[in-house]
């Protein structure tokens, strides 16, 4: 519903500006040339289910073990749940957390007749926010969460163009982040140790439309998908006060832990306005 919501918001800036753009000027030569934009959108995060956290008890470099008590019962029994956890039971977790966005960006395009060719750099931040939380029979919860410092891409840009200043492309070329990590739990007994920020790389895919309101301006919508990739970040956990015979510390003094779902993935809906020269 927030996506619906704000697709059709921002189709309706876009819609209403036809008749700002009618002004019998000579459109032949638009989209053609050097521009630079600066733009703003939502943000929305998909539903990662299925999402856990990872263990690696003996420090091997592989994970999916079991964090097992000295009993030999999981530890991790309760579950995992995507989001951050609000309680230390019954899998209480909030939804992760959407966010705006903005962005700037310099482009080149060449028109060729009714077709666009082009190429675009872009730098900006999204403030949306992923979680994964774990909870153990301790009780005690275990939450990594991450969001990107900045992110920036490099695309490739294919349009179309009717005439009347209007233009409908789509979009794709690498992406990367810069991700900001953060660990959380209610465990006092351990003590936790992790790596940050980590450098994420991916792809981002899309495409939209822009109009031509003057000879220089233009103003325009688009989606674009978001995905990256972080295999870096990892939690240590030690003994800190807790005794030899703690879950993390059984098999050999210390346990890592990482996201079983090392993709960053993002839905935006962005508003764009550009100066050409």
């Amino acid at each position: 519903m927030k996506f619906a919501a704000l697709l059709a918001a921002s189709a309706a800036s876009l819609l209403a500006a036809p008749a700002i753009a009618q002004d019998n000027r000579d459109t032949s030569g638009d989209f053609d040339g050097p521009y630079i934009s600066i733009g703003a959108g939502g943000t929305i995060q998909g539903n990662d289910r299925g999402s856990t956290l990872l263990f690696d008890t003996n420090r091997d470099g592989t994970y999916g073990d079991t964090v097992n008590t000295a009993a030999g019962a999981n530890a991790f029994s309760p579950g995992f749940c995507n989001g951050a956890a609000t309680s230390t039971a019954n899998l209480s977790c909030r939804n992760d957390k959407d966010g705006p966005e903005y962005f700037g960006r310099l482009g080149f395009d060449k028109r060729m007749g009714n077709f666009v060719v082009g190429a675009l750099i872009e730098g900006g931040r999204s403030e949306a926010r992923d979680s994964v939380s774990g909870f153990s029979t301790t009780p005690a919860s275990y939450t990594m969460s991450r969001e990107a410092d900045y992110q920036a891409s490099a695309r490739l840009r294919l349009g179309y163009t009717p005439g009347g200043g209007a233009l409908f492309y789509v979009t794709g070329g690498g992406a990367y982040a810069k991700l900001d990590n953060r660990f959380t739990t209610t465990n006092t007994a351990n003590s936790f140790a992790d790596n940050g920020r980590t450098n994420a790389w991916g792809y981002a895919a899309g495409g939209g439309a822009e109009l031509m309101v003057t000879n220089n301006i233009g103003i325009g919508l688009e989606y674009l998908y978001t995905d990256v990739k972080d295999n870096d970040y990892t939690v240590n956990v030690g003994p800190g006060t807790a005794a030899p015979t703690n879950p993390f510390l059984l098999n050999g003094g210390g346990t890592d832990i990482k996201r079983s779902d090392p993709n960053f993935r993002t839905h935006s809906i962005r508003g764009t306005v550009s100066f050409r020269f």
